[in-house]
């Protein structure tokens, strides 16, 4: 019987990373399909670009026939390197050849009969890091949500593709957005480095993402949440 294959198409806020539980090992582990196996597929590489991406869509993603893809790029489509000698002025991916990448993508995906999910990339945050590479224009120092200047535009452009071609979207910049206005505290709580969710941003990602799959496909279900541990007396 064939699984019901999900592959994870995106660049390091989904790879593996070390002994982190990232979002594919999550679902690999929670979701449920009626009559099937459930197989996730982790296909995020590192600093990949939505040119990157169009690259490596028929050997690592079409080529496992997956019945769901779930695609998030942006984040480094959308960098100045503002770091190089002499610094970059324009976004590595400029914002119109991203949005007919992404859209081809999805296109192509959906030519092949996959469901598509897109997300939108997580909001950056600074680091003393981050600060030393990025200080320049277009960025802004001054503000605590100065490293999106660019990357605002990249995640309503990925809101536009979802709603024209009519697929299913996980807003995961304004899902950490919101965190930062509520009583759990500040997005920095959800990132590893000002750029990387940890376990805590990529367990809110997998909710967010479960809930989308289950809602357009009432074969999928989630495994109930691990009790508590008992109280100690």
């Amino acid at each position: 019987m064939k699984p019901y294959t999900i592959v994870a198409f995106g660049d390091s806020t989904t790879a593996p990373r070390g002994t982190l539980v990232v979002y594919p090992n999550l679902l690999q582990n929670e979701l449920i399909v009626r009559d099937r196996p459930v197989r996730v597929i982790n296909a995020g590489i590192g600093g990949n670009t939505t040119h990157a991406a169009l690259a490596r869509l028929a050997a690592e993603v079409l080529a496992h026939r997956p019945d769901l893809v779930v695609v998030q790029f942006g984040i480094n489509d959308s960098a100045v390197d503002v770091w190089k000698n002499p610094p970059a002025v324009e976004p590595r991916v400029p914002l119109e050849q991203f949005e007919a990448n992404l859209r081809g993508i999805v296109q192509t995906l959906r030519a092949r009969s996959a469901k598509v999910i897109l997300m939108t990339p997580n909001p950056l945050r600074w680091t003393l890091r981050l600060r030393e590479l990025y200080h320049r224009p277009p960025y802004d120092l001054t503000v605590k949500d100065g490293m999106n200047v660019r990357l605002r535009d990249y995640a309503e452009t990925v809101r536009r593709i979802a709603r024209t071609e009519k697929v299913g979207l996980v807003d995961i910049f304004n899902a950490f957005a919101d965190w930062d206005t509520r009583a759990e505290g500040s997005i920095d709580a959800l990132l590893l480095d000002g750029m990387h969710p940890n376990e805590q941003g990529h367990r809110l990602v997998a909710d967010l993402l479960g809930e989308k799959i289950a809602a357009q496909d009432n074969r999928v279900s989630r495994k109930p949440p691990a009790p508590p541990p008992p109280l100690r007396r």
